[in-house]
């Protein structure tokens, strides 16, 4: 069976999601989902599209089974905006010295194609399953995580034996991964003319506050790391405030990003960062602060000894993939509101590299690591819901 998949086909698909626009922001993923349904409806799966916003549809595709617990395969059809700094052109889906460049051809449009592939070849094997496979592309990872938001949302999700997270890991399984938070704090004072400025309440000194407090909280959390993702951490993004030099300014925004480990809690985190704030005694300087969280992606865990884990660390090596350890991510994946919503066991297995490729110009895959990622997908769904051979 693992013999029908095709690389000539994998090729075809991850260039032609390389080659629609996909980038969020501003969130253009409907080209690339009509990509993804062509592929999908080529093989004979029941494609669906779900409305997430205008021109941005999660996408279901679905090989039937029988009525056990199937088994989930995740991405995202989103990318990051392209950049600069490209050698070849990041839509091109260029193919030189086995790999496959373009921006999102590791993270994770060849996780896509090649999620696509193993579907195609259980199909054309007539391969009996006693649940289903579904393929659920969600828009907006990148961002804000509507997309799984909205698929968590919009039916029970519990009904399988276990997700696969198609992000690039080099073809290592991953077993837990960081969440991700972005805090927003907006100082605001009072605005004077700079010649007197003991007339106004100048944000920007209360902003700065905030921020190295935010620097020193990063490094107490070292102390305390996670065995696979690391310790969490702070990092301050995006400082807005200010009209003029020439006044004393009357608001400051501070945007960080903070990590979660799998088991905190962003409401957790929220509330430490409001009491943490309020410690640093703006108030006494006529600062007000306000502290929202914009955006919080759950982490995840799985238990090393889960069966799912288990069937999924052997499928790859007899795929052809590398013998590694379970490992950890500190990226932060879509899987997380499974494991969290709907209570499903979750690993990260995919081609390419999150570290190394992702988020970069010249972005690439390797040509073998989507052929094996494919094949260990297959061979997957294979031991979990066929006969096992």
């Amino acid at each position: 069976m693992l013999d029908l998949v095709s690389m000539d086909e994998i090729l075809d698909v991850t260039a032609a999601l390389v080659a629609a626009p996909g980038q969020n922001p501003p969130g253009e993923e409907g080209p690339t989902v009509d990509v993804l349904a062509r592929a999908c409806t080529a093989h004979g799966l029941e494609c669906t599209t779900d409305p997430v916003a205008p021109e941005r549809p999660n996408l279901s595709a679905v090989l039937a089974g029988g009525d056990a617990p199937g088994l989930l395969l995740l991405g995202h059809t989103d990318v990051v905006p392209h950049g600069d700094g490209w050698s070849v052109d990041p839509l091109g889906g260029t193919v030189r010295d086995g790999r496959l460049y373009g921006r999102g051809s590791a993270d994770m449009l060849g996780g896509l194609a090649a999620c696509v592939a193993a579907m195609g070849a259980l199909r054309e094997a007539g391969v009996a399953l006693a649940g289903p496979v579904e393929l659920a592309a969600v828009v907006d990872e990148e961002e804000t995580g509507t997309g799984v938001r909205h698929y968590v949302a919009s039916g029970d999700r519990s009904g399988f034996t276990g997700c696969v997270v198609a992000e690039p890991t080099e073809l290592q399984t991953v077993i837990a991964a960081r969440g991700d938070a972005y805090v927003q704090i907006r100082v605001t004072g009072r605005a004077a003319h700079s010649g007197n400025p003991a007339e106004g309440r100048n944000a920007i000194h209360g902003a700065a506050a905030v921020i190295a407090s935010l620097e020193r909280w990063h490094h107490e959390l070292a102390a305390a790391a996670h065995p696979l993702v690391g310790p969490a951490m702070w990092s301050v993004g995006q400082v807005r405030g200010g009209t003029a030099t020439s006044t004393v300014p009357a608001e400051c925004v501070v945007v960080a990003d903070r990590r979660l480990l799998p088991d905190e809690s962003a409401d957790t985190v929220l509330a430490d960062v409001r009491r943490r704030v309020e410690g640093l005694g703006l108030s006494e300087a006529g600062l007000s602060v306000d502290v929202s969280m914009t955006m919080a992606m759950p982490g995840f865990e799985t238990a090393a000894d889960h069966p799912f884990v288990r069937t999924a660390a052997a499928a790859g090596p007899a795929a052809g993939g590398p013998d590694a350890p379970l490992g950890g991510w500190s990226a932060a994946c879509d899987g997380g509101f499974l494991a969290r919503d709907a209570g499903l066991p979750v690993v990260v297995l995919g081609p390419g590299s999150v570290a190394g490729q992702a988020h970069r110009p010249d972005e690439s895959v390797s040509l073998d690591e989507l052929r094996v990622a494919a094949r260990t997908y297959a061979l997957l769904a294979l031991r979990l819901l066929g006969d096992g051979t």
